[in-house]
């Protein structure tokens, strides 16, 4: 290989993770991240491989790696998370690691003398929160409805007369028995908080919930332990005890994860209380609906509330003790459950909502839409970032999905469905079959 030019590859690499399906907006904490991260060759390889999954082989012919060598710097990406290396079609394919989910969860998972995970907190904990939250504003504006993330209704939180309608992708222990294989690691959101001085919970690290093929990464790559289906269940039922909030893969089938969040530690969950981003997590399917007559105005539902929907306000001339009404902020309300599971009168219950949730159907939509809404489609369309031809077609193509009457079109109910199709037909006819049934 000829020589790297050290100043300039992270700033590429920079850009390069920029266009993936997480946006990632440059600044010096980002550029500080990298460089922990990555040694020069390994940017370099990231800069050039293609952005979609993709065999030893063609990774080779794209970078211009000799194939031993490639593999050794692909693993060795894979095990600090930075790369994502999925078995499947009778090879390993990889790709690089977006933000979230995946450079930052991987790395605060990672365990050993080799990290430093403190100072790797803080360079975190310093770009999530940087220029007010800019990480969220760019992949959750007002019109973004796709988020990798979704939340679970806690099955006790439900009024009797639903339980019937809940389906088996809305139920964690449902995910759970589907699954054949299983790991749990450390929250990355907790072990950041623990190391910057921020963990109030009293929660375990050692939460954070992966399936199937998800599950077969982390483990292999010494990110997670593997468990046993009866480890999983335990792991939910003690979450539900510490009435945690339940958020999963933002899919209905082949969901990889559930975690379990906290209102001090997680991030997801910050970017709505604490940055006014609502999309930050897909609702679930349900609504928390308050029963004023029954309600005693104790406000535990409000401070239980992991991103305070619920306000407790003061009551004109009480006609009874009862001096504040629990209000709903129904606009953000994620239809977790964890207000009705700290409410001793049951006050407060989860109801179907009225308006249609968007769930995509596998990982393979969720990502279409997902890049479509943040303008980095036209990345996994034409992957091969050294490809003259291809480069002129991301321009292209990209220039028109971005058109604000095509973005919309594209993601309305009318033509959604019949777009994803045509996406997966082109898949299809590459040969990558496999590629939409993730």
């Amino acid at each position: 290989m000829g020589h790297i030019d050290s100043k300039g590859i992270f700033r590429k690499l920079g850009r390069k993770i920029d266009h993936l399906p997480m946006r990632a907006p440059w600044n010096e904490a980002f550029y500080q991240i990298l460089k922990e991260l990555y040694s020069e060759k390994e940017a370099d390889v990231i800069v050039k491989m293609p952005y979609g999954l993709s065999d030893l082989n063609r990774i080779a012919r794209v970078t211009k790696y000799e194939s031993s060598e490639l593999q050794k710097i692909l693993e060795g990406l894979c095990s600090k998370g930075l790369v994502m290396d999925l078995w499947t079609n009778d090879a390993y394919h990889y790709m690089p690691s977006p933000m979230m989910i995946g450079i930052f969860e991987f790395t605060m998972m990672r365990t050993g003398e080799s990290v430093d995970s403190k100072a790797l907190a803080h360079l975190f904990h310093s770009y999530l929160n940087a220029e007010n939250g800019a990480l969220y504003a760019t992949n959750f504006k007002k019109d973004n409805k796709i988020s990798v993330i979704r939340a679970l209704p806690h099955w006790d939180a439900l009024d009797s007369s639903e339980y019937v309608e809940v389906l088996d992708y809305e139920k964690a222990a449902s995910i759970i028995e589907s699954s054949e294989k299983f790991s749990v690691g450390i929250c990355s959101c907790r072990h950041e908080k623990l190391h910057v001085g921020e963990k109030e919970c009293d929660v375990p690290l050692e939460k954070c919930s992966s399936f199937n093929h998800a599950a077969d990464y982390l483990i292999r790559n010494n990110l997670a332990k593997e468990v046993s289906k009866t480890e999983m269940m335990e792991n939910l039922a003690q979450s539900i005890e510490m009435k945690l909030v339940l958020c999963a893969d933002n899919i209905k089938r082949n969901i990889t994860f559930i975690c379990h969040c906290c209102k001090d530690c997680c991030n997801a969950l910050a970017g709505i209380s604490k940055f006014g981003y609502p999309n930050t997590v897909v609702t679930s399917t349900f609504i928390a609906k308050i029963d004023p007559a029954t309600c005693l105005g104790c406000g535990k539902c409000a401070k239980a509330c992991p991103i305070n929907a619920i306000e407790m306000v003061p009551i004109d001339n009480p006609q009874t003790k009862k001096k504040k009404d629990a209000v709903l902020n129904t606009s953000i309300c994620l239809g977790c459950g964890v207000c009705s599971l700290n409410c001793n009168n049951r006050a407060v219950t989860l109801v179907r909502r009225g308006k249609r949730v968007l769930h995509p159907e596998n990982t393979f939509e969720r990502i279409i839409l997902q890049c479509l809404e943040r303008g980095t489609l036209q990345n996994q369309i034409f992957d091969n970032p050294q490809s003259l031809t291809q480069k002129f077609m991301r321009g292209f193509v990209g220039g028109f999905l971005k058109l604000p009457p095509v973005k919309a079109a594209l993601m309305s109910d009318m033509l959604r469905s019949s777009f994803l199709s045509a996406m997966a037909s082109g898949v299809q006819k590459q040969g990558k079959e496999w590629v939409t049934e993730m």
